[in-house]
Formats: structure tokens, sequence, C-alpha cells
């Protein structure tokens, strides 16, 4: 029997109130298919968000929806107590695409887990509680990770078990460099770390840096910069941890990973990953060089982290991204998104600013002629764009004025085109 009650006053009874919904009707997806998904009404979308950057290869892929339902025929738990040939197949590829020497991978079941990982790796094996982060960063929502979020909105408590250090340089447009050349601007990032640095009270364990910030916006520093920070913590013995939650698998275009845009000076000690790669399955995990990883004294195991069933997705999903060539597509169609987005923005004083790489776009909005960020603008497109057939992201630092954009990495020209034109009536809509 159907409960007569609407799914939304039952969501408000029994869930907390801050966990966030979109639109002011919130919708429910019930099925998907490619880059579109539908609602319980039987309305049609065009997904250009992914569930936040999560659906990364396509919705109800066949190979990876083939490789849950054998694997769960099989069998669906048995914890990391026991052998598991998918996980290990799967750690196997991911350790050879890091980058990172003498790779160890560890499975975890969310962003979140991983970065929270990576800061326990790198503050045993550096014995400091210090840690260096990103002003307007975001790493998840557990205790220590909301440490190092820089970015107000997304950090409920300032109590923390570590001691963090923001540094500047991860937004290129704002604050006290805005107005350098990229040169000058990478100069001046790296000079404010050596200050950071003299105030901090012996060795610092890591920073930690997203190559583009998600929830920040897609923000992002000039290439070369962590590459040139990393001279600065090598002289330190500083960790280098790159969040590659929202960057990983190709979804930059140029990059299979965020951090090879910074590469001058090798890859990063730690890196994190999750999201995409488990097509919506909860996968996360971290890969570290084996001294970083083994530095850990005392047992431990994941009860769900490496589930046989998650493990066949990722699997599936990474062997269609590679053989697909989805960074390859992201390049081309993103290159192409964002070239029209641009050309939108040019007619539409509300957009400051269009950035991104790849299929990781971001349309910052302010009030015409100012650079006072306008969060009510950025909820009226994301309104108008759901009624035009369109799900978008938001995000920003000071103010959620930031519209992002992240399909699929399988996404079309004909419908990159056609989001394009959704969102271009949806931003004159609220002119």
């Amino acid at each position: 029997m159907t409960n007569p009650i609407p799914l939304h006053s039952r969501h408000r009874t029994v869930l907390p109130d801050w966990l966030a919904l979109y639109y002011k009707q919130p919708i429910e997806l019930t099925h998907g298919e490619g880059r579109h998904v539908w609602d319980a009404d039987g309305n049609r979308y065009l997904d250009f968000f992914g569930g936040i950057l999560t659906t990364m290869t396509a919705h109800a892929l066949p190979e990876v929806t083939k490789a849950v339902s054998e694997q769960a025929g099989r069998i669906i738990h048995s914890s990391t107590l026991y052998l598991n040939r998918p996980m290990i197949e799967l750690a196997e590829r991911v350790a050879a695409l890091s980058g990172i020497p003498d790779a160890r991978v560890f499975f975890t079941t969310s962003g979140t887990e991983a970065n929270d990982t990576a800061l326990l790796l790198a503050t045993t094996y550096r014995r400091s509680n210090q840690i260096l982060a990103m002003r307007n960063s975001y790493h998840g929502r557990s205790f220590s990770t909301v440490s190092i979020t820089g970015n107000r909105g997304w950090s409920p408590t300032s109590l923390s078990p570590l001691q963090t250090y923001y540094v500047h340089g991860a937004v290129r447009s704002r604050g006290p460099f805005a107005h350098l050349d990229d040169a000058a601007f990478t100069a001046a990032a790296v000079a404010d770390l050596d200050d950071v640095l003299g105030q901090a009270r012996g060795g610092v364990a890591a920073l930690i840096a997203e190559p583009v910030q998600g929830v920040g916006g897609f923000t992002s520093p000039p290439d070369g910069l962590y590459g040139a920070f990393r001279e600065v913590l090598n002289r330190h013995g500083i960790l280098w941890i790159s969040d590659e939650v929202q960057t990983g698998w190709g979804r930059t275009g140029d990059h299979f990973w965020g951090w090879q845009a910074h590469a001058q000076n090798g890859p990063p000690d730690i890196l994190t990953f999750a999201k995409g790669i488990g097509n919506g399955m909860s996968i996360g995990g971290v890969v570290a060089r084996a001294e970083v990883m083994n530095c850990l004294d005392s047992n431990s195991i994941s009860t769900f982290g490496g589930s046989p069933v998650t493990m066949a997705a990722g699997v599936a999903n990474l062997a269609y991204l590679l053989e697909h060539d989805l960074q390859g597509n992201a390049r081309r169609v993103g290159g192409l998104l964002l070239e029209r987005l641009r050309a939108i923005a040019a007619h539409v004083p509300a957009v400051q600013e269009v950035r991104g790489r790849g299929l990781m776009a971001g349309l910052e909005l302010t009030k015409p002629g100012t650079d006072e960020a306008d969060p009510d603008a950025a909820a009226a497109v994301l309104e108008a764009a759901r009624e035009g057939g369109l799900l978008l992201g938001k995000g920003g630092g000071h103010n959620t004025s930031v519209l992002r954009i992240a399909p699929p990495l399988s996404l079309t020209v004909s419908e990159a085109e056609e989001g394009a034109e959704i969102l271009e009536r949806a931003l004159r809509s609220v002119q």
C-alpha cells in the first residue's frame, strides 16, 4: 500500500534539518539511462551534475550493472579479513595508474573516509597533527576533514583534532594575488606558504589540496603551483596529499589526475579518490607509497571498504572508461561546452566568470556591475534550468553563487549543445 503522506514531508519528519535538498519542490529521481534521469512524475532531465560528479560514465551503464548483478549472485560481502579478488584486481589497476612509485591502495566507502585515512597516515608518519590546507577548500564531513575545510558553509564546528594553517593560491580570480599574472601569482603563493611555515611549531605533517576545488566552485590555481609548493614541502619533509575525489579519472580532460597539471616535481605522496570510480557505487580510497601506507603499527580492517560488489563495479567502470577514452571525450566535448558557455556569458551581465577544464565547468554569478556574489540568482537559475529539463549543481566560497557543471564523461556533442541552450534560457530568464 502506498503511503499517502508526500515524500518531502516524510523526509523532513525523519531526516536531519541540515541535510540539504535542491529545489523549492524537491524531486525524487527514479531511474536513469545514459546522460538522462527521470523523476517520479515522469519528467526527463539531462543530467549535468551526475549525483555530485559520481555517475562518471553513464546512468545504467550495462557493463557496470552486469558486473554488479553477477557479483551479487555469487557473494555480496566478506570484509577485508579474507582474500578478495575484485578488490585486488582494482587495487592493481589503480596503483598502476596513480603515478606513485611502489604504491599501496586502501579502499574506503567515501571521499570523506578516504581523506580521513590520508590524514591518519600523514600525521602518524610525520608524528605531527599540523596540516596545511587551502583556503576555500572542502574535504569531507567527518570530524577531522571538517577541521581542514576552508569553506565556512561546510564547516559546522571550529573544534578540531588538528592544527590547520590555511594557504593562499587555490582561487585564481579572488584574493590579494588576483591581479598578478600567473608567474607572479605562483611566486606570491609560494612566498605565503614559506611565511605560514614560519608560524608552525615544529614539523608540519602534510599539505592537502584539491587540484580543482569542487564545493568551492571549481576554482583552481595556475598550472604548476602545487609543483612549486612541492619544492618548499620537500625542504621540510612535508607530505603532499592530492584530493582527487572530484578531479580524478580524466574528468579534467587534459590529465587523468588533477595533480598532473602540477607534476614538475613528481607525484604526490598520497592520493585520495572516490565518487566517479564506482559510477554510483560507494567507493573511495587512498593511494600512497609503501613506506607511508605501512607506517601504522596497529591492526586495521575495513568492514565495507573493498566490498566485492562495489569492487566489481569499479573494475568494470574503469575498464569502460579506459577502453572508450572518456578522458579524451572530456577534453573534446568539454572544450566545446566551455567555449559555448563563454559565448553565452558574454551576453549575460550576471555571469562574472566561466572557468573550468574538461567536463568540469563553473559559472560564477554576481550582481551585475559588481563583485558581490549573488546566491539568489544562482538558486533561481538552478530552478529555471530544472524546469527546462536540465539538472545542475551549486557551489562557491563565501556564498553559494557558482553553478557547477559536471555531466557524465560520455556526454555527446549534441547533448552538450542541448544543455547549453537550456542553461542560456535559464540565465536570461532571471536577468
